[in-house]
């Protein structure tokens, strides 16, 4: 297996066959627990075809699961934090659409081969704010499961997935420390360099 359970819950980072997934639905009303099987079991597919796709044939598969099931405006928002008010539109746009492609390099370079591993779910929870809480857990044959807890958003008629914690790790509260750093520390286009020289290594692994 390319991962073990501590390098997944602190390397995991931020994210659909359509028709051809078991859960195929209307996305538009979708529940939270749908949206999150269903990128779930996508996932899952692209795994067991990992090693034929390749780096390049995994992101392309994985453009539209994460897309549709992640609120990709709002995460790159909340990991900026108070920041994002001092960007310009421009650039407001430039972090949503390199964050979106770090996302999916992310699990395209993380998610490479499959080992017979499934999700199960366990639970689900709602929050004071609105939101949901899927509660679940990765099965590694011969390892020990990984628990991702899944925090998710309403958008329309639906849900999107805002934060995962894997592992009792939040990638978005890593991400944010990082980021509003940079930003203070060096500006917005030393960032945008990090972000993608993040993504480059990735297609390299």
């Amino acid at each position: 297996m390319v991962f073990k359970s501590v390098r997944l819950a602190i390397a995991f980072a931020f994210f659909l066959f359509g028709t051809t997934s078991a859960f195929a639905m209307d996305e538009g009303a979708a529940t939270a627990k749908q949206v999150v099987e269903k990128f779930q079991a996508d996932l899952i597919n692209v795994m067991k075809e990992g090693k034929k796709l390749g780096y390049a044939g995994r992101y392309e598969k994985l453009k539209d699961p994460i897309s549709n099931s992640h609120e990709l405006n709002k995460i790159a928002r909340i990991v900026v934090g108070k920041e994002w008010e001092k960007l310009s539109e421009e650039q407001q746009q430039k972090l949503v659409d390199v964050f979106s492609r770090l996302s999916i390099a992310s699990y395209a370079h993380n998610f490479k081969d499959y080992s017979g591993e499934s999700f199960v779910f366990d639970s689900e929870e709602e929050t004071t704010r609105g939101g949901v809480v899927l509660h679940s857990h990765l099965v590694i044959p011969g390892d020990k499961p990984v628990k991702f807890d899944y925090m998710l958003k309403e958008k329309g008629s639906s849900w999107r997935i805002i934060n995962i914690i894997a592992n009792g790790v939040s990638d978005l509260a890593l991400k944010r420390s990082e980021y509003t750093t940079i930003l203070q520390r060096e500006g917005f286009d030393a960032l945008m360099a990090k972000i993608n020289e993040k993504i480059d290594n990735y297609s390299k692994q």
